[in-house]
Order: structure tokens, then C-alpha cells, then sequence
């Protein structure tokens, strides 16, 4: 803390000797220990009083944000038809659809199709298939019914 190495403690006990005396030397240790522990001490006590203080103040807030969450909690609660009855009430926003078209519009649109580029298309030769007689029945089959 003070960063004093072994040789300037031992350079200060020497100077307390020698300035204290070597008779009064274990009562002025004896008091200056119990000072220090009554500063280490009171140090604790603000230190725990500081982190109450703390604590309290957290709560309080907790305790407000509770308190508004028990009112809105009620009033819904209490008043059920009263927040439908709200909620219906206020106007929805939707996007509106844009009209349907017109007979003239569908008129128009039939009469003046789109330019499309001309595509030229040539029917694929047909490969004459084998028939044989197995695949191709001579006479259609007909179904018959179970009764007759």
C-alpha cells in the first residue's frame, strides 16, 4: 500500500525506540493497533451502509415498476369490456386496395396486347412406333359387370 520495504520498517521501529522509549514503546504499539482497527472497522460499517443504501434504492425502483404493472393489471382485470370496447374503437390502419378495374380497362387491355417477339416454332417430326398386336387390341375391352 505505502510500497516500505523490511529495511524502512526497521529504520522507523529504530527511530520510535530511540524517540518513544524502550518503556512506552508496547503502549504506543497497543494504541496504535486499536486505532487502526477502529478505522478498518468504521471503513466496513460506511462501506455496508453504502451498499444498503444501494440496495434500497434498487428496490424502490423495483417496487415502483411493480406497482405500475399491479395497476395495468387491474384496470384490464376489472374492466375487461371497457379495454375491448378500446381497442375496437380505435381506427385500424390498413393499406387500402386499390380499385378493381373497369370493362373499359379490361377492354382496352384485350384490344391492345402486349408486343411479344415473334417465335418461330416447327413441329418435331413423329416417329412412326411400332404396333404389335399385344400392345394394340384389335377390339376395345369392355368391363362387365360382376351380375351378368
Amino acid at each position: 500500500m505505502f510500497d516500505i520495504g523490511w529495511s524502512e520498517l526497521l529504520l522507523i521501529g529504530i527511530v520510535a525506540l530511540v524517540v518513544i522509549g524502550p518503556k512506552d514503546l508496547p503502549k504506543v504499539l497497543r494504541a496504535l493497533g486499536t486505532m487502526m482497527s477502529k478505522v478498518r472497522s468504521m471503513a466496513s460499517e460506511f462501506q455496508g451502509q453504502f451498499q444498503d443504501a444501494m440496495r434500497e434504492a434498487e428496490l424502490s425502483d423495483l417496487k415502483k415498476e411493480a406497482e405500475k404493472l399491479a395497476a395495468s393489471a387491474t384496470d384490464a382485470i376489472q374492466n375487461p369490456m371497457q379495454s375491448i370496447q378500446n381497442s375496437i374503437e380505435q381506427p385500424t390502419q390498413l393499406q387500402p386496395t386499390p380499385p378493381a378495374a373497369t370493362d373499359a380497362q379490361v377492354d382496352q387491355q384485350i384490344a391492345a396486347p402486349t408486343q411479344l417477339a415473334p417465335v418461330n416454332i416447327e413441329p418435331a417430326p413423329i416417329a412412326p412406333a411400332a404396333a404389335t398386336s399385344a400392345e394394340t387390341p384389335s377390339e376395345p375391352v369392355r368391363k362387365q359387370s360382376a351380375g351378368s
